[in-house]
């Protein structure tokens, strides 16, 4: 369920604004989205895990606070990174 640290690296080098980047908001919505993906295959075989569930809550809640902060300060900004992610189908 947890994001592997070769797979974390592979995130902050793809979302990083410059390098050494680390805790931008493209960053940090990048990973939230790895962990959410990975929560919503567990729920396929999980569907009573509602212990995991209110965590994926708060996983989306982060997400979209993030979301919002990113798009208040430069909506082309959001825009290329919520087209990037694939999501807001």
């Amino acid at each position: 369920m947890s994001i592997t640290p070769e797979r974390k690296k592979e995130l902050v080098s793809q979302y990083a604004v410059k390098d050494g980047d680390t805790g931008s908001p493209e960053v940090q919505v990048a990973i939230l989205t790895e962990r959410i993906s990975n929560l919503t295959q567990h729920f396929k075989s999980h569907a009573k895990d509602n212990h995991s569930r209110r965590g994926l809550l708060k996983l989306v809640s982060a997400r979209r606070s993030l979301l919002d902060y990113v798009k208040g300060k430069d909506p082309a900004r959001y825009q290329s990174l919520i087209e990037r992610l694939g999501i807001r189908r």
